[in-house]
């Protein structure tokens, strides 16, 4: 019998897959859900836990932090930021791969239940008030195979690892309108679609043949992937009823093709963020997340800042007197975090509403607050707005420490995209819920 390495196998799936998509330019503009100050967008980015003494502020004034050197690059635009810090889980004992990040309660003495993270349970209940978008929920994340990934709904879905598969499947359908009748789609693009969407057809046969040839864990993964492939298969039907020839003006340009070295999962995840920054111009998605490495590990190869190990044992776990490999890479994760507010700042809504990020809420959220100690005591959270956006900001940043539930800052994400019916997310147990309080404007 023929083995096959997962890893290789699921990326082989992965080039296959982008290669052969191509959404249509379709889009339901969706407004705000809720009145207020309600962004249009929101974007996770899921990190293993850290050290405490590592991302502390230096000291706090009021709620104003003295960033420290790991955290130091927010100082450039702390006007947007508030860091949170002491939340405590619902389980703090739960550590690796448990579901808690994201889903505000995971594993259960009862068992599993409520195993939906926050951004795909906004993407369903935006999808249940009738507000849709080419790409509901865009997951991207290179080397995320080594343990679970943050991202649940009923069961753990997998992010696209490629650049090259997360661009095809992205903009492949980003094509111009009917040069004849702009107001109706193009019936070339059409076609493309149709045959790329047999395509998938054919190709998802094929991966099925190769079920027999795998592994019990081989083929859980593989299930993921096929589930992938019926979700994508659902978005270019539904996405060819209609359109408008793709979005126009603002910010929306179609980046270049990822070019660099892929192979490198710290450059690849730097090329997702540019795909997440374009998708969100362009109005192909309204909900997005980037998970670095895995709950289990991540491959940090970083030569420009000096910086080769693996994040978990190497760095969390090793040798490593003061944390300074682990700071080293708290401040290079937090630079790209700063990059993506810097970009999102940049780019123009379409309407004039402002920029990107003055209809965008970013959350940087993780799946344990100790990672040293392996405990969910006290997790952390740094989370962007724009101008007049969902959060309350100041000029010299906010520092917020609570003994709330975690949980009630994944409610303040829901909030946030208008979403307030609560039913259904997170622990049945905590009773009435409600966002952190002191956390939106007002």
């Amino acid at each position: 019998m023929r083995s096959h390495s997962r890893r290789n196998f699921l990326k082989g799936v992965g080039a296959s897959l982008g290669a052969s998509l191509l959404f249509s330019p379709f889009y339901d503009s969706i407004a705000n859900a809720a009145p207020g100050k309600k962004p249009k967008r929101l974007l996770i980015f899921f990190t293993m836990g850290t050290a405490p003494e590592v991302w502390k502020p230096k000291s706090v004034s009021g709620e104003t932090p003295t960033f420290s050197e790991a955290t130091s690059p927010l100082e450039e635009v702390k006007e947007h930021i508030v860091m949170l810090d002491g939340l405590p889980s619902a389980s703090p004992g739960n550590n690796h791969g448990s579901a808690d990040g994201l889903t505000g309660m995971g594993y259960h003495s009862n068992g599993p239940y409520g195993l939906i993270s926050v951004d795909q349970f906004i993407v369903e209940k935006l999808k249940g008030a009738g507000l849709a978008t080419p790409i509901p929920s865009l997951l991207l994340g290179a080397d995320t195979s080594g343990g679970k990934t943050g991202f649940y709904k009923n069961t753990n879905l997998v992010p696209i690892g490629s650049p090259m598969s997360a661009y095809s499947t992205v903009f492949s359908g980003v094509t111009p309108s009917n040069p004849t009748n702009p107001d109706q789609p193009d019936p070339a693009a059409e076609a493309r679609l149709r045959r790329r969407k047999s395509i998938l057809d054919n190709l998802k046969g094929e991966i099925t043949t190769l079920k027999g040839n795998l592994g019990q864990e081989q083929q859980f993964k593989l299930d993921l992937h096929l589930e992938s492939l019926r979700q994508i298969e659902n978005r270019l039907a539904g996405s060819m009823t209609g359109g408008t020839g793709g979005p126009t003006g603002g910010g929306c340009s179609v980046p270049t093709s990822p070019s660099g070295d892929m192979s490198n999962p710290m450059k690849a995840n730097q090329l997702h963020l540019d795909i997440i920054v374009g998708a969100f111009a362009c109005d192909i998605t309204r909900v997005a997340a980037i998970q670095w490495g895995s709950d289990q590990m991540m491959n940090v190869n970083l030569p420009e800042i000096g910086l080769a190990d693996e994040e978990h044992n190497g760095l969390i776990h090793g040798n490593d007197p003061g944390h300074a490999k682990l700071i080293k890479l708290e401040k290079w994760l937090h630079e790209q975090f700063v990059g993506v507010i810097k970009k999102l700042k940049a780019l123009p809504e379409a309407d004039g509403s402002g920029s990107l990020l003055d209809n965008t809420l970013i959350a940087w959220c993780r799946d344990m607050g100790d990672a040293p100690a392996h405990t969910q005591n006290e997790m952390k959270f740094v989370l962007a707005s724009g101008t007049g956006g969902y959060l309350k900001t100041a000029p010299g940043g906010r520092f917020i420490r609570s003994q709330e539930r975690h949980e009630r800052v994944l409610l303040s994400l829901c909030d946030a995209m208008g979403v307030t019916d609560y039913s259904g997310f997170g622990d049945p147990a905590l009773g009435a819920k409600s966002p952190l309080p002191g956390l939106a404007a007002t």
